[in-house]
């Protein structure tokens, strides 16, 4: 178990049912779009992934979510025994003030239990034209070589990062956490399925894991309204407080 207490301020509570195996983490928020969560959610179907813990908070206004009248933890922690990768699914907008809280209980859980990458998928919400579908990257100088020398994608040119993400990059820069940002614009309305799609092609490419995306507008179909509500919820929020990559 790990958390962080903030003084005046919420503390997270990382709480797991079996210890985890996988050295490989990959995370997807509840952010402008919803293309990342959107995306760890349907992972999580697609590979039949267990749910292995979950994240508590104190001190912050929350959610609950709940599916056909039962309710469930905000944020969670799948995996399967014969899989080297665990998807955390975070339902919860994390605010600002409350990233660093976060990102530290997070970054506690991953050290404890050797996990040595971290990879977040996320969405942009900026004005883009055709050619900006594409997924993007910001990383870890041992994240590029460890899982993007063989691919393709792009980098990110200039900018810079905040919130969550920011926490994130900067342990990575700063240890052996190797940690990668795979992010794609996203349009207004959410959640952006397209945007979802191309983060979810990225991760079958940078992980060469069999996911089939075939059967992705009917699952957007069975969680359409559950996203609209939550990317309602989102709009509702002060616009500085909805971006995790700004450009320069």
């Amino acid at each position: 178990m790990s958390q962080q207490p903030v003084a005046d301020g919420p503390s997270f509570h990382v709480r797991q049912e079996t210890e985890p195996a996988a050295e490989t983490l990959i995370a997807g928020f509840s952010t402008f779009g919803l293309a990342g969560l959107t995306a760890a959610d349907y992972i999580v179907d697609h590979l039949d992934l267990d749910e292995r813990g979950h994240v508590t908070v104190d001190q912050l206004p929350t959610i609950t979510p709940f599916e056909n009248g039962t309710p469930r933890h905000h944020t969670r922690f799948f995996s399967r025994d014969d899989l080297d990768i665990t998807v955390l699914v975070g339902d919860l907008f994390i605010p600002p003030f409350a990233a660093e809280a976060f990102s530290t209980a997070l970054l506690d859980w991953t050290a404890e239990n050797d996990v040595s990458e971290v990879t977040v998928l996320s969405g942009i919400p900026i004005p883009h034209g055709p050619d900006g579908h594409r997924v993007f990257y910001v990383g870890s100088e041992d994240y590029q070589e460890r899982r993007l020398s063989g691919t393709e994608l792009p980098p990110m040119t200039e900018g810079f990062l905040d919130g969550v993400n920011a926490s994130l990059m900067q342990r990575g820069m700063e240890s052996d956490l190797a940690t990668g940002i795979l992010t794609t614009p996203v349009h207004s309305q959410g959640p952006d399925i397209e945007a979802a799609l191309r983060l979810i092609e990225s991760v079958r490419t940078v992980y060469d894991v069999d996911i089939d995306t075939e059967p992705l507008e009917a699952f957007a179909a069975e969680v359409r309204n559950y996203y609209e509500g939550l990317s309602q919820h989102l709009e509702a929020t002060e616009p500085q407080d909805r971006h995790d990559i700004m450009f320069g």
